[in-house]
């Protein structure tokens, strides 16, 4: 017997198929889908697997990222439980305190990537040294990075030489990168940047000088320390030369 091809079933049973397939990846939950492949973490095998170099590579190519605004998509939710059972972040930064320098997003990064280590103006102390050598010989980070940047109100406080309570203590570990960059005013943002840099070069002095234990790290290469300028202009990170 010779059977018809009916026009109108075969397509009332393609529309079926496709609501069926498209439910079927609607039902779906997020849990299933992250269960196939959990979100992308720091984990152990990967903090060990890179260098200095390959980790201040990560941050810069993460700054390329947001000022291009092609930054990642992550799963913020989903990162946290990932994370909760340890962490092995790559790098330490110590920066200021500045609202507008966020370090997760400036150099697009999730979380349990990177320690942050902020004060106002980025200084160095006790405080600051042992988290940055609990960073490096305990958990294994492998690069330390200081961050200043334009339009410091601290640097520009240094500049004035302000007075205000314990501030006046803080302003003044800045007061020698003034000095170091000659005459300026706080109002030539050009020469406020100029002092940010000394003032990084500075605590990157401070850091081989009052941490042997860092030192020690540096001098073997199994870490690394850099310093860089954050543009809050444009959102460019510049990492100065050694």
């Amino acid at each position: 017997m010779k059977t018809s091809f009916n026009p109108i079933v075969l397509t009332i049973r393609l529309v079926f198929f496709a609501f069926a397939v498209s439910a079927s990846a609607v039902a779906q939950t997020p849990a299933e889908t992250a269960g196939k492949k959990g979100p992308a973490v720091q984990t152990a095998e990967s903090q060990a697997a890179l260098t200095p170099a390959s980790a201040l590579e990560k941050l810069k190519k993460g700054n390329a990222r947001f000022v291009e605004k092609n930054m990642r998509s992550r799963d913020w939710v989903a990162k946290v439980s990932a994370t909760a059972g340890g962490q092995y972040p790559f790098a330490a930064i110590l920066a200021c305190m500045d609202s507008r320098a966020p370090l997760e997003i400036i150099f697009d990064q999730g979380i349990g990537d990177v320690f942050g280590i902020r004060i106002a103006g980025n200084i160095v102390n006790e405080d600051e040294l042992g988290s940055m050598e609990y960073a490096t010989k305990v958990v294994g980070v492998k690069v330390l990075v200081v961050l200043g940047h334009t339009s410091c109100g601290a640097v520009k406080g240094a500049i004035d030489d302000a007075k205000l309570g314990n501030l006046t203590g803080l302003l003044a570990k800045i007061r020698p990168a003034v000095a170091a960059s000659g005459p300026g005013s706080s109002k030539d943002e050009a020469y406020v940047t100029k002092v940010a840099q000394a003032n990084v070069s500075q605590a990157m002095k401070d850091i081989r000088e009052k941490s042997p234990t860092i030192k020690e790290q540096l001098d073997a290469g199994t870490i690394g320390l850099v310093g860089a300028i954050y543009d809050v202009s444009t959102g460019k990170v510049t990492f100065l030369p050694d």
